[in-house]
Parts: structure tokens; sequence; C-alpha cells
């Protein structure tokens, strides 16, 4: 009988050990993402004409030290409208995250945008599109504030070095695998205050067959008259975004 129940008391110790490690996070992680909007919206501005854009990238993670690195890229048609070229954005992006203390997490990071042959430089009155800027992000439960702030000029805006933009929002995870994100922002654009502004979004996601699916209502209080396509329709208008992004 104590044979057993030695047996037993391996076996359970055995099993329980392979179950942890099973569920433990490798120490490198690669993952890709590809998906489609009904518009791309970036801090509530829309890039793409208010037109459809398609989008992907692939994200590393250091596990035990928290440092990640990524790319990510979307289509585009400002840089035309703006009087340059061009039709796509290129992220590349690293950083750390972690805890500061228990329940308290951090996250900071450089992130560039690129804009392949953009040629804003070349048009009067527009700075080149190529933006950096460095980030810092804290959180508790659901909530967060991030600052992000521009170490170049800002999405072609003349002497706009030091422009920021201030993110405050909460993820948070509903019954049936639903989630609620809430946001608001402010864009501060340095020496350009007419086209600061502030944004705001509410959103839900959910994956069904493996696809995460998004619907959101955002909008802006940006100048009607500043964020426009070159038909005129303002890109900062209260709008619905649909979206659609496999991760694998």
């Amino acid at each position: 009988m104590k044979k057993l129940v030695i047996a037993a008391a391996v076996a359970t110790t055995f099993l329980s050990g392979f179950v942890h490690a099973a569920d433990a996070k490798p120490d490198n992680e690669v993952s890709f993402n590809i998906g489609a909007v009904s518009e791309y919206r970036y801090r509530a501005i829309s890039q793409s004409r208010l037109d459809p854009a398609l989008q992907g990238g692939a994200d590393y993670v250091h596990n035990p030290s928290g440092f990640y690195a990524g790319t990510w890229l979307s289509t585009i048609k400002w840089t035309k409208d703006a009087g340059g070229s061009g039709d796509i954005e290129w992220d590349i992006y690293a950083g750390k995250k972690g805890e500061i203390v228990k329940d308290v997490s951090y996250d900071v990071g450089v992130l560039t945008y690129v804009y392949p042959s953009n040629g804003l430089n070349k048009v009067p009155g527009f700075a080149d599109a190529n933006t950096t800027e460095i980030y810092g992000q804290v959180g508790m439960g659901p909530f967060y504030a991030k600052y992000s702030h521009s170490v170049t000029n800002l999405f072609g805006f003349v002497d706009s070095k030091n422009s920021g933009y201030l993110d405050l929002g909460a993820n948070v995870e509903l019954p049936d695998g639903y989630n609620l994100a809430l946001h608001v922002g402010r864009q501060t654009v340095k020496n350009n205050g007419a086209y600061s502004y502030s944004d705001w979004k509410i959103g839900v996601t959910k994956e069904f067959f493996g696809v995460n699916f998004g619907l959101a209502a955002l909008g802006t209080n940006a100048e009607s008259k500043l964020y426009v396509t070159p038909s005129g329709k303002f890109t900062g208008k209260t709008t619905l975004l649909l979206s659609a992004v496999k991760t694998f």
C-alpha cells in the first residue's frame, strides 16, 4: 500500500511539473499578424483618405527580460494627398516592458515611422514625413497612461520636433470573450498650434474563427479646415471603424 501511495505521489509531482512546464512561456516568442480595416485612423486622423487599408506585421518578445521588437506596415494615402508620393507606412519599434512593483506595469521604447520615398521635404510648407518618437507607459489593472515624444519633426510638420501625444485609456475584459477599449488622447504639434487636437475612442473586440474582429466609434475636435482630403473631406470626423486581424 505504501508503495502505491509513494508511486502516486511521484506521478502526481511529475505530472504537475509537466503541466507547469507546458504552461510556461518560452524565452523567445515570434508572432505575425495580417489584417484589414474599413479605414486606417491614427490618433483618430484618417491616413487612408477615409478608405479601407491593408495591414500586417511581425513581433519578437524575449520573455525573461521583457525586451521586444517589431515591425508593422499599412497602406496609406496621406503623403500623396499632401503633395508627395508613396503609399506605405512602415513602422519599426523596440522597447522593454515589465513591472515597477506588483500590479504596476511599465513599457518604454522607441518607434520610427518610415514613409518610403514620401518626398514631402520637397513640397513647400512640409518637412520629411519620417518620424521618430520615444514613449513611456504606466499601467495598473486595465488602466494605462502613455506619453509619446517626437525627437524629429512630426509627420511632415515643419519645425515640429518635441511634439507630444498623451494617451489615457483602459482595456476591460467583458463576459463571453469580449474586450472593451476606452481611450482619450491629446496631440500637441510644436510650433503648429492650430493643428493640435484631442481625440477619443470606444471600441469592442472579440475573436471568431481565430480572427480578432473589432468595431469602434472614434472622433476628434481637430480643425476641420486643416485636416482634409484633396476633395475637402474632414479626416478627423466621427466615424465607425471595422477591423479584422489574424495573429499566428
